[in-house]
């Protein structure tokens, strides 16, 4: 009876999510097109795979489409997509390509799979609730929804930082893929440097490089210099996408630049309101960077004190406060969450937010933009409706609150190690 009670908060949050889903699922019936936040283009489904598809089989991904990709991104889709059908346009692939969507949905079930199987493999009470809710949750859904690289990349995230593989080569590989596909994953390896972990580093460091030669290679572009170049480019074209960005963010990041932004927001909201958000949000993205900061430290200094996917987390976390490189990213941090116990208050509150992210859907506030068009997933005319919601203020309070209580409770068992291990201050493993 104790058992079953313990795992009731769970079980609620799980049924949180599935009834969330359900709503969605209602709301798609009714209107025939998704809910924010998922993608504003209901024509567009699937543009992320889709669009650099086209230019993993067409020239000009670096020096036309001025991407940031990795290589690796366009020798997977070139290998996962039939070429015939991007003679035109990404729009006519989408139709065509039947590889690719089949790609898409595969990368999408494997993804569920393997969740379940690593959070089986730490308890097996609580993987049904979590495997749910990460499976069946918005930032899973809305990477489906676009399309996004993330499915190849979170089945090697989940390798590289779950529990299935034993260390070695298959995890630097794993994590190789994952810092080739999306860059910033390379802060979850880091955490073998907190935990001095030296020799995993650097097997994974070789592979990240090797495996980012190969490719290259491959493509014929891609290079160093090529990519700092179509970022510099891409921060000042995503400068002008604030609605955009605010949309589905991790952070308060995209809300500060509202002032500046060709968005009618300010007519909705009075001035000396968005200087206070504004002022907040500031607040918040610099006290959660401190305590992230404060924590590491603490796990620097007492390494044994927490685990590994614990300082990956709050490495991630931080950085996801800091900007937003898009809402799917979640998962990433959710699946390290959702590594944790249900126990002690800080890992608790953790895992309730993680939870909370996982609820599809969103509420208005009020409607900016009214649009008549079509549902590439209906099929049918639509008329949507996208304005302010909820999810926009209250998602990056939930994931700094995280932060937050990871933070916490890192610092708080490195103080407990302290009365039985002296700290380690050298690079030597402890």
């Amino acid at each position: 009876m104790t058992s079953r009670l313990r795992l009731l908060p769970e079980v609620l949050l799980a049924a949180a999510v599935l009834a969330s889903l359900a709503a969605s699922a209602a709301f798609f019936q009714r209107t025939g097109y998704l809910p924010q936040p998922f993608v504003f283009d209901t024509n567009d489904t699937f543009m992320d795979w889709f669009n650099t598809a086209y230019w993993a089989n067409n020239p000009g991904a670096y020096d036309v489409w001025r991407t940031i990709y990795p290589p690796l991104s366009f020798v997977f889709l070139d290998t996962f997509s039939l070429p015939g059908c991007y003679l035109q346009s990404p729009f006519h692939a989408r139709d065509c390509d039947w590889l690719g969507r089949a790609t898409i949905y595969a990368f999408y079930f494997l993804n569920i799979v393997l969740v379940w199987l690593s959070l089986r493999r730490i308890d097996r009470a609580t993987a049904p609730m979590r495997t749910i809710a990460l499976g069946l949750g918005l930032p899973l859904l809305f990477t489906l929804e676009r399309g996004n690289l993330i499915l190849a990349g979170f089945a090697c995230f989940i390798l590289a930082h779950g529990p299935l593989l034993r260390p070695g080569w298959g995890r630097a590989l794993a994590a190789a893929a994952t810092i080739n596909f999306k860059p910033y994953l390379l802060l979850p390896v880091l955490a073998h440097a907190v935990k001095r972990e030296w020799r995993p580093l650097e097997i994974a460091g070789i592979a990240t490089i090797l495996l980012y030669l190969v490719t290259l290679a491959l493509v014929g572009s891609g290079t160093p210099g090529e990519i700092a170049s179509n970022t510099a480019n891409w921060v000042v074209f995503q400068s002008g996408q604030v609605w955009n960005e605010i949309n589905y963010s991790t952070s308060y990041a995209p809300l500060m630049l509202v002032q500046k932004a060709p968005i009618p927001l300010l007519q909705f909201v009075p001035s000396e309101t968005v200087d206070t958000i504004i002022l907040a949000a500031s607040t918040v993205i610099r006290s959660t960077q401190g305590i992230a900061l404060v924590a590491l430290l603490a796990a620097w200094l007492q390494p044994g004190a927490v685990s590994r996917e614990r300082i990956a987390a709050l490495l991630l976390g931080a950085y996801l406060v800091t900007q937003s490189p898009g809402g799917y990213t979640q998962v990433f941090l959710i699946f390290l969450v959702f590594l944790e116990p249900w126990r002690r208050p800080g890992p608790i509150v953790a895992l309730t937010c993680a939870y909370l992210l996982c609820l599809v859907g969103d509420i208005s506030l009020s409607t900016i933009l009214e649009l008549s068009t079509n549902s590439w997933l209906s099929g049918r005319p639509v008329e949507p409706e996208f304005g302010l919601t909820i999810g926009h203020f209250v998602r990056p309070a939930v994931i700094a609150l995280l932060v937050w209580a990871l933070a916490l409770d890192t610092i708080a068992q490195s103080a407990r190690a302290h009365r039985t291990h002296r700290p380690t201050l050298g690079l030597a493993p402890a």
